[in-house]
């Protein structure tokens, strides 16, 4: 399912290589950065998903998540609404 999104074309194609072409003889080692931070992330994710597997299984720790997910945007909302 992967490749049939076409953000991952966007984010891959398009803003990565934007970005690492800004850099001159360093954008190979941008985007090998860029990678190895792709990797090392959804690695993350993947094994902490399953670790707070279980911690996530009842309905209680969703509203919890749900409630932080929601200061957070509240938050950054705000903030932008600061600053301008």
């Amino acid at each position: 399912m992967t490749w049939l999104n076409p953000h991952v074309y966007l984010d891959t194609v398009f803003l990565l290589g934007t970005l690492a072409a800004d850099r001159g003889d360093l954008r190979w080692t941008f985007g090998l950065g860029a990678a190895l931070a792709s990797l090392c992330w959804f690695t993350a994710l993947g094994f902490g998903a399953r670790l707070l597997g279980r911690y996530l299984a009842g309905p209680a720790a969703w509203r919890v998540l749900d409630g932080l997910v929601a200061l957070t945007m509240i938050g950054l909302g705000l903030l932008l609404v600061a600053g301008s």
